[in-house]
């Protein structure tokens, strides 16, 4: 049987798994909920560059992204800062819906499922 890592664990949740070569992100959510959906969702793609080094990956191996939008009004302002982020031609496979998340200060909530180096 194939071992699983978990990176962060807590009592609740590991911010990241990792199993037969496949990392499972947790939901990452902003730090500073004083920032515009931009701006948030900067900080959280930061996070998730930070996991997957963690991981011994990176953006380029990421095989599916979720997006789960406060409010459908920052779809622009989300795609701009992911658009910055995401390597052309390298793009995963993504779905963004409109979700109450759990923090009412958050805008954006972002899950990704990658491969390991």
């Amino acid at each position: 049987m194939r071992e699983i890592k978990r990176i962060d664990a807590g009592d609740r949740l590991s911010e990241a798994t990792i199993h037969s070569g496949i990392i499972y992100l947790a939901g990452q959510v902003p730090e500073d909920t004083s920032l515009d959906a931009y701006g948030q969702t900067k900080q959280v793609l930061q996070l998730i560059d930070n996991l997957l080094a963690q991981s011994q990956s990176d953006k380029s191996r990421i095989l599916r992204a979720e997006i789960f939008l406060a409010d459908m009004q920052d779809y622009a302002a989300m795609n701009q800062a992911w658009d910055e982020w995401v390597i052309a031609g390298s793009a995963p496979a993504r779905a963004t819906v409109e979700a109450k998340l759990a923090n009412p200060d958050w805008k954006v909530e972002i899950v990704i499922t990658a491969a390991c180096q």
